[in-house]
C-alpha cells in the first residue's frame, strides 16, 4: 500500500549544523526517483545538491529559497506505493519490497527493506547497503473540474506503485510549499548567479542573457543591479523632503554573520581565544627561487604540461620544513592536555572566491613533488572558484599556506587554521635592493611569517622551521637533501 515518507535535511557531515536552501530542484506533485537530487543547499563550506531516498510523487516542500534550516529538519514528503501492493490488494502479509514506515529517519537505517538507496548525500552515504534501483516513470495529470486537486490519468503500464503514490498527493499548490505563481525555467547555470539576483530582488525570467545561448551570466544581473539602483536614486530624489533632525544614533546596517563568512567568524573567534600564538619572519632572496621556476618551466617535454607555480614550490619547501620539524605538524587535545603529532602532512592553502575566504587542503602533501602539488592547487582552486568545492575538500587540513602577496602586501600576521598549530604567510616577490655576495645589487624579495601555537614548541623550533624554509627560497639546491 502507499504511503508518504518525510525526507529530512540529512548530516552533510564535518560538524555542519545547518544549510541554506539555494534552490529547489522538484516542485510538488513532481515524480521523483530514488536518489534524484531534489534541492541545492549552501553549507559554511560547498555547495551540495542533496538527493532524495525515495522514489514516488513529492506531496509537500518546506522552507523557501533563501531559508536557513538546521540538519534534522524535514525538506519534503514523498509519497510512494509498492508496485506488488497495487497489483495483489488480497495480499495476506506485507510485500518484501515495501517502503519503510513513515516514521523511519532519512538515514539509511537498518532493519528497512524499502524503496530507499541508503544513500541520503550521494558522495558521502550513509554506510547503508543500496536497494536496487527501480525506474520510475512520470504520471500525466488532467485537471478535475469537481476538485481543487487535479486528477491524476492511469498510471502507465507496468508502474501501479506511482499510480498509488500520486492518490495520495495533495494539490501542487501550496502556500508553504511553493510561490504562489510559476516560476518557469530560466537560463541560468551558476548558483552564484542566482543568490545575487535573489538578494537583490530580480526577477530572472525579466534579464536578458548575453551568454550562449541566452546564458544569464553575473555581469547581466550586476548590469540590472545598477539599473535598479539608479531609478531607485532618481525616484528618491523627486520625492525628497526635509527631514527632522535624528534625535539619536543612526542605525547603521547589519549584515548576518552566516555561510562562509560566519563559519570564518567562528573559526578565527576561536583560535584567538584558545591558542597562545607568536608570529616571527624573516626577508628572503627569492631570485634564485624564481630562476629555478623559470628553468622548470622552460624545460617542458610538452607544451600540454602544466606549469609549476611559485606556490607549489613554497609548498613543498613546506613539507621538507615540517618533516625536520614535525612539532609545528600537530594538534592541541585541550581536555587531555596532550600534544598530537600527526602522521601526515595535509596541506591546506588560502583562496579567496566569490563566497568569501576559504582553505582547500592537498591530501598527503607529504608524497607529492612539486609538480603533483601545483596540479593539484590548480585544480582546487577552480572548484573553488566555481563554488563546487566539497567538505570534505574543505577539512582536515594539518598546517596552512596563505600567500597574501597576491593582494599586493608585503607581510602580515596570519591567524593559526583552528585546530592546527601553524600557518606560514607570504608577502608578494618583489624588486628590492639587496645585498647579494657582499655587493648592493637589485634583486627578488620577499618576506615570510611563521604564527605558531606556543603550545606545542618555542621559538628556537618555529625559527629553525622558517630559517630553513628562507634557506631553500634562497637556495633551492638545498631541498636536493631531501628529494
Amino acid at each position: 500500500m502507499a504511503q508518504v515518507l518525510e525526507f529530512k535535511l540529512p548530516d552533510l557531515g564535518e560538524g555542519l549544523t545547518e544549510a541554506e536552501i539555494v534552490r529547489w530542484l522538484v516542485d510538488v506533485g513532481d515524480v521523483v526517483a530514488i536518489d534524484q537530487p531534489v534541492v541545492e543547499v549552501e553549507t559554511a563550506k560547498a555547495m551540495v545538491e542533496v538527493p532524495c531516498p525515495y522514489g514516488g510523487v513529492v506531496t509537500a516542500r518546506f522552507g523557501e529559497e533563501g531559508t536557513e534550516l538546521p540538519v534534522g529538519s524535514p525538506l519534503l514528503t514523498v509519497a510512494v506505493g509498492s508496485a506488488e501492493d497495487t497489483a495483489d490488494p488480497g495480499a495476506s502479509g506485507p510485500a518484501s519490497g515495501s517502503a519503510r514506515t513513515s516514521d523511519a529517519d532519512a538515514d539509511g537505517d537498518s532493519g528497512s527493506a524499502g524503496e530507499t538507496s541508503g544513500n541520503v548525500l550521494v558522495g558521502y552515504g550513509t554506510g547503508a547497503p543500496a536497494a536496487r534501483r527501480r525506474r520510475v516513470r512520470p504520471t500525466a495529470f488532467t485537471a478535475s473540474p469537481s476538485s481543487t486537486a487535479p486528477a491524476r490519468e492511469p498510471a502507465p503500464e507496468g508502474a501501479p506503485h506511482i499510480a498509488a503514490a500520486a492518490a495520495l498527493a495533495p494539490a501542487p499548490v501550496s502556500a508553504r510549499t511553493r510561490d504562489t505563481e510559476d516560476r518557469g525555467p530560466v537560463a541560468v547555470v551558476s548558483p552564484l548567479v542566482r543568490r545575487l539576483a535573489r538578494q537583490h530582488g530580480l526577477d530572472l525570467r525579466h534579464i536578458a542573457g548575453s551568454g550562449r545561448d541566452g546564458l544569464i551570466l553575473r555581469t547581466d544581473v550586476e548590469s540590472a543591479i545598477r539599473s535598479t539602483e539608479q531609478q531607485s536614486s532618481a525616484a528618491a530624489s523627486l520625492e525628497a523632503r526635509p527631514a527632522p533632525a535624528a534625535a539619536g544614533p543612526v542605525a547603521g546596517e547589519r549584515i548576518a554573520l552566516r555561510g562562509v563568512r560566519g563559519a570564518v567568524a567562528d573559526k578565527l573567534s576561536r583560535s584567538r581565544h584558545e591558542i597562545p600564538d607568536a608570529t616571527c619572519w624573516v626577508d628572503a632572496d627569492a631570485t634564485e627561487l624564481m630562476a629555478a621556476r623559470a628553468a622548470m618551466n622552460g624545460t617542458r617535454a610538452t607544451g600540454t604540461t602544466p606549469k609549476i607555480s611559485v606556490l607549489a614550490l613554497l609548498a613543498r619547501i613546506c613539507t621538507a620544513a615540517l618533516a625536520r620539524f614535525p612539532e609545528l605538524n600537530s594538534t592541541v587535545d585541550t581536555e587531555a592536555r596532550e600534544i598530537v603529532r600527526l602522521p601526515g602532512v595535509h596541506l591546506g592553502f588560502a583562496a579567496q572566491t566569490e563566497r568569501g575566504l576559504v582553505v582547500p587542503v592537498v591530501r598527503d602533501a607529504h608524497t607529492r613533488n612539486a609538480e603533483s602539488i601545483s596540479a593539484e592547487i590548480g585544480s582546487l582552486t577552480e572548484a573553488a572558484r566555481a563554488g563546487r568545492l566539497t567538505p570534505a575538500q574543505l577539512t582536515g587540513g594539518t598546517f596552512t599556506l596563505n600567500n597574501y602577496g597576491v593582494f599586493g602586501v608585503d607581510g602580515s600576521t596570519p591567524i593559526i587554521n583552528h585546530p592546527e598549530a601553524a600557518m606560514l604567510g607570504v608577502g608578494r616577490i618583489v624588486a628590492k635592493p639587496w645585498v647579494h655576495e657582499g655587493e648592493l645589487a637589485v634583486r627578488q624579495v620577499v618576506q615570510l611569517s611563521l604564527t605558531f601555537d606556543h603550545r606545542v614548541c618555542d621559538g628556537g623550533t618555529a625559527g629553525g622551521f622558517l630559517r630553513y624554509v628562507a634557506d631553500c627560497v634562497e637556495q633551492p639546491a638545498l631541498l636536493l637533501r631531501t628529494l
